[in-house]
């Protein structure tokens, strides 16, 4: 385990987020299930994303990167796709559990004896709605049942990637299918980014209201030329940083009306909280810092929004909560309990309620030891926080942030990061 020592200077100048992480995933999955060779622009592979690509080279789809623009970012990836190595193969999808699930249900499509491997810290989080379809055997799931075209019945209040896993999946069915979910669906915006990234490729899904999915048989994804916007979930944490007097631009970020993205919802939440976003004619955001008001946040379909918001909550004025988060207990750690006691040991006054965050503001930290506990989105929202810390603040294992987002402490701390 490294550490590493957070100062608080504020980060300044101008900083574009990396593409989104969720349409990564997808574009390259729709690609490679494609015939021919597609174009996937403005790419960034992190961790996660590697997972996906890796799985997909195994089956036999070839990605070129090509351009690399520094750390993981490439101008373009050439993907060739054709899975033609499916029988036999073992998947490596590491920590990613987009990968695992988005792939299951294409796996079960194909046949054949096929099997992931997943890191530990992978093998505890659930796949309850694909029993009938895999074997898990310590860190190892394998595919036990075939895919079969008809209505599947399954909980929305568990990951929206399972939705999306099958959504994938079906068009490639010789008959219709259909999803009817038994309970609301949570984080919906990203089975409607799945859907729009389908639809890029040729396929097409249709919805019927908002518990159900009709997607027909028979059809075969086509090569595409595919922009990945970049990502509000990333961006959060510097829109933080901004609204704590961080002097720093916004680049490149899609409208909010444009974006189907749900963490766009940062925006509205930090007007809530009192903060003035300007917009650029070049679509540059600033935020004009000032005095924020304590806030009530629903999580429901923004979780990733948490962390950073969590750290933010920490300076306003009065209490803030954090509602209906509990989905959260299930990432790379539980990741209520490890905010509340990571920030709590800087100086923070934070409390689990069930499945809230009650965050009384403070005017500033006193600054100490961190811990990431492993998890990418902890460590990136001990970085805010610590902007607002008397002393300095030391984490440990910073470098998990490789999961999704390699750079960020080069970004955040203006290449000032001092490994201890």
């Amino acid at each position: 385990m490294s550490g590493c020592k957070l100062i608080n200077k504020f980060p300044g100048g101008q900083i574009a987020p990396p593409p989104s992480k969720s349409y990564t995933h997808r574009a390259l999955i729709c690609a490679a299930l494609a015939g021919g060779v597609s174009e996937l622009h403005n790419i960034y592979f992190s961790d996660d994303t590697e997972a996906t690509a890796r799985c997909l080279e195994a089956l036999g789809a070839k990605i070129k990167r090509n351009g690399p623009a520094g750390g993981g970012y490439f101008k373009t990836a050439g993907v060739t796709g054709g899975l033609n190595k499916a029988d036999g193969a073992l998947l490596n999808c590491g920590e990613s559990a987009a990968t695992l699930r988005l792939l299951i249900p294409l796996m079960s499509v194909f046949g054949g004896d096929i099997a992931f491997e997943r890191a530990d810290s992978l093998a505890g989080r659930p796949l309850s709605p694909y029993a009938d379809l895999i074997e898990q055997n310590g860190n190892e799931v394998k595919i036990a049942g075939r895919l079969k075209s008809g209505t599947r019945r399954l909980p929305g209040d568990i990951s929206s990637q399972f939705v999306s896993g099958l959504l994938l999946a079906m068009p490639l069915l010789e008959n219709d299918s259909g999803i009817i979910l038994t309970s609301p669906l949570e984080s919906a915006g990203y089975a409607d980014i799945t859907i729009s990234v389908m639809e890029s490729f040729g396929v097409s899904v249709e919805r019927g209201g908002r518990d159900k999915f009709f997607v027909k048989g028979g059809q075969s994804y086509k090569p595409a030329r595919y922009f990945i916007e970049n990502d509000y979930s990333q961006a959060a944490f510097f829109l933080c940083a901004a609204a704590l007097g961080a002097d720093l631009t916004v680049l490149g970020l899609p409208g909010r009306c444009e974006s189907l993205q749900p963490d766009k919802a940062a925006l509205d939440i930090l007007e809530s909280m009192g903060a003035e976003i300007i917009y650029g004619a070049d679509g540059s955001i600033k935020l004009k810092a000032g005095r924020l008001n304590a806030v009530k946040i629903d999580a429901r379909q923004t979780p990733d929004l948490v962390p950073p918001f969590a750290a933010l909550c920490c300076f306003c004025g009065g209490t803030s909560e954090i509602l209906n988060a509990g989905r959260l207990r299930l990432k790379e750690s539980d990741r209520l309990e490890t905010l509340t006691a990571q920030l709590n040991g800087l100086g923070a006054d934070i409390t689990v309620r069930g499945d809230s965050l009650v965050i009384n503001g403070v005017g500033s930290l006193e600054g100490g030891r961190a811990d990431s506990c492993g998890d990418h989105r902890i460590a990136m929202s001990v970085a805010v926080a610590a902007m607002r810390a008397k002393n300095p603040v030391f984490l440990n294992d910073w470098e998990c942030v490789s999961k999704s987002y390699p750079d960020f402490f080069d970004i955040f701390c203006a290449k000032e990061l001092n490994a201890i």
